[in-house]
């Protein structure tokens, strides 16, 4: 039934061989619509995929097993959604458990992945028609930006990781796309590669997820080896705990290991330094990396191994839960006071992500109140994408008129990009947990889990979903409603307007799934035991902690348009003054990457790299310049011996000869 799914690796693939090959040779406009043209698609195949794993009634067959399903559920007692492996090919073998396998496997997560990544890429993709095209001074667009044909394989290759990476069947196939998906954050977010700012932030992204992915093949290994096999769809058998050598400490370190790589890719703190500076690349790029690939990869990887979390490491997972709340706080509050539109998002995203790995590590059994926080993170991350989607497409939309990132340079926008506005706000309501936006049902469920899990988790990550409601009204108000930077100046300042259909167009189309989203019966698809898990929250049965969340976002947005709705902000410029120690400090990250810096440079470089290139230069490669230089002076020494001339030759016979007789004769 799903013999067409090679092809949703296959066209991005050849989608980017083909503009990367051949993508200067064909003009821009060309490339870009193969380029959108794959990824339509990719998107029909992926929702057409989806209702076919959901909804299918009858018998298939896939890779020599026969399901027999209703309504895509297991025709039988259990009534789970099956697992299916499309292909599964040997790459490499060592042993008959120990493989290296490249196949396309098919779960609830990995065909909720696919319609999220497929969808927003698909809208990035014809978003950046209007991102990326040059303009004159009214706004018209007159040609495309150079590099256009290149950025399309770019993102065509990305596209590509990112499917491979959801579809894999074993972890080491997953760590593979994984570090594709970072080669390709390093092309996107350099690609502006002429300014010093992209190329510094593309290399501390790759530098930083690289130090994070070594954790993560270390745990391969070590999983791999005690377990003997690189699958993580192993079941949670408690007679298997006491047959694997050493699963009491090695499993659950193994796993901590894979999560620091997780850790790297989500941004969680201390990890979180690349994630602002990526802005440095296109806002399309920012848009994919933060909605759909990248930065979800680490919820992703936990999920994934979730049901052996709970039969090996129960306790080790609940410290991605307080690793991740404390994250959330703490970029929520460096998001309260950023000047730059983009990287408030991008604070805005690492606590979001944060969220889903608080509510994976609150889960405490495979099925009932315990495995709620599963299906929660999972809920949030297709509702997240969405609306962050929109968000930073929207600061797209706003950057391009303005040319600015800047808030000082944007107020007033209401007026003049009122479809912007409310697609903006529209996000802005979705992701601060508002009825009844997409945002309200999985945000909630997340912190319903966390009351399960401990009242006092439950009511930190209260205090940051209102957070969250203030930072992003506070954006909000500054763009489009504060003080306008056109009309100080209107006679030499130009007038802003709207984008162009082919940019606001993608901004509906994801502002009318951030309302509706929400309602999708989410727990029926996914959930961790594979059986139905209802959302209360839909059929209005509003509990304690629904009024508690929604108080608590009313509580952050009536202080953010106290401080902020008005043209001038006087509160908060008085607290700025007031308190202006930690105003620059939250403004600079709380100096994080200061230490980083300090760290590498004064501990890494100079207590280890500096003595060890010492030791390179004058150690290693003094011995082997001494040897060179031994061996040459060695035969300078012995150059005379071989003159040609027969009477030297013969003084050397007739000596060697007598010393040789004497020799001789003394031994006798």
């Amino acid at each position: 039934m799903f013999d067409y799914a090679f092809l949703i690796l296959l066209l991005p693939f050849l989608s980017f061989l083909l503009l990367g090959l051949l993508g200067m040779k064909m003009p821009k406009k060309v490339a870009g619509i193969i380029g959108t043209c794959v990824l339509a698609v990719l998107f029909g195949l992926s929702l057409y995929t989806a209702y076919r794993y959901f909804f299918y009634t009858g018998e298939y067959s896939a890779m020599g097993q026969t399901f027999h399903v209703v309504n895509g559920r297991l025709d039988g007692s259990q009534g789970l959604y099956p697992t299916v492996t499309i292909f599964n090919f040997t790459w490499l073998k060592f042993t008959e458990l120990l493989t290296f396998n490249i196949g396309f496997r098919l779960t609830p997560i990995s065909v909720m992945m696919l319609i999220v990544i497929t969808t927003v890429s698909f809208m990035v993709h014809i978003y950046s028609f209007g991102y990326m095209a040059e303009r004159d001074e009214n706004y018209k667009a007159v040609g495309y930006e150079k590099g256009f044909q290149r950025f399309y394989a770019f993102l065509s290759l990305f596209t590509m990781s990112m499917l491979g990476l959801v579809v894999a069947t074993n972890i080491f196939q997953m760590y593979l796309f994984w570090e594709l998906v970072g080669v390709c954050s390093y092309l996107l977010i350099g690609f502006y590669y002429p300014k010093h700012a992209a190329v510094h932030a593309s290399k501390k992204a790759f530098i930083v997820t690289r130090f994070a992915d070594l954790f993560f093949l270390i745990g391969i290994l070590f999983y791999s080896f005690y377990v003997g096999t690189f699958n993580y769809d192993l079941t949670a058998d408690p007679n298997l705990h006491n047959e694997l050598p050493g699963a009491a400490w090695v499993l659950p370190a193994a796993l901590f290991l894979m999560f620091i790589g997780g850790a790297g890719k989500s941004a969680m703190f201390p990890l979180h330094i690349w994630l602002p500076d990526a802005m440095e690349g296109p806002t399309p790029v920012s848009a994919l990396i933060h909605a759909a690939t990248m930065v979800v990869a680490g919820v992703y990887q936990v999920a994934s191994l979730m049901p052996i979390w709970l039969a090996y490491a129960p306790h080790t997972l609940h410290y991605i839960a307080y690793i991740a709340a404390f994250t959330a706080f703490y970029a929520a509050v460096v998001a309260c006071c950023q000047r730059d539109i983009k990287r408030g998002l991008a604070f805005s995203t690492i606590s979001q992500i944060a969220y889903m790995l608080v509510a994976l590590g609150v889960v405490t059994s495979m099925e009932g109140e315990g495995s709620v926080g599963y299906m929660a993170s999972m809920f949030h991350l297709f509702t997240h994408a969405m609306f962050k989607a929109l968000l930073f497409l929207c600061s797209g939309a706003i950057i391009v008129i303005i040319g600015s990132n800047f808030k000082e340079y944007m107020g007033g926008l209401h007026k003049y990009m009122p479809i912007t506005n409310i697609c903006f706000l529209i996000g802005t309501i979705a992701i601060s947990g508002f009825w009844p936006l997409a945002g309200f049902f999985s945000k909630d469920e997340i912190v319903d889990a966390c009351f399960h899990f401990s009242p006092y988790l439950g009511w930190f990550m209260t205090l940051v979903s209102g957070m969250t409601a203030f930072y992003m009204f506070r954006l909000y108000y500054v763009i489009f409603w504060g003080n306008s930077y056109y009309e100080q100046d209107p006679e030499h300042r130009r007038k802003p307007q709207e984008v162009p259909f082919v940019m606001w167009g993608p901004l509906v189309f994801l502002a009318a799934i951030s309302c509706v989203a929400g309602w999708i019966p989410f727990g029926h698809f996914v959930s961790l035991d594979g059986h139905v898990e209802e959302i209360a929250l839909q059929h209005f049965q509003f509990g304690s902690t629904a009024w508690i969340s929604l108080t608590v976002a009313t509580i952050g947005f009536a202080l953010a348009t106290w401080m902020y709705a008005g043209k001038t902000q006087p509160v908060a410029d008085a607290l700025a003054k007031k308190f202006p120690k930690l105003h620059k400090a939250a403004l600079n990250r709380f100096y994080i990457d200061n230490a980083w810096q300090f760290f590498t440079h004064k501990i890494v470089f100079g207590l280890f790299s500096i003595p060890i290139a010492w030791f390179d230069r004058h150690v290693i490669d003094g011995t082997f310049n001494f040897l060179a230089w031994g061996t040459n002076e060695a035969g300078e020494s012995i150059r005379p011996w071989q003159s040609g001339d027969v009477r030297q030759y013969a003084v050397w016979f007739i000596t060697g000869t007598v010393a040789l007789t004497l020799v001789l004769l003394c031994m006798i």
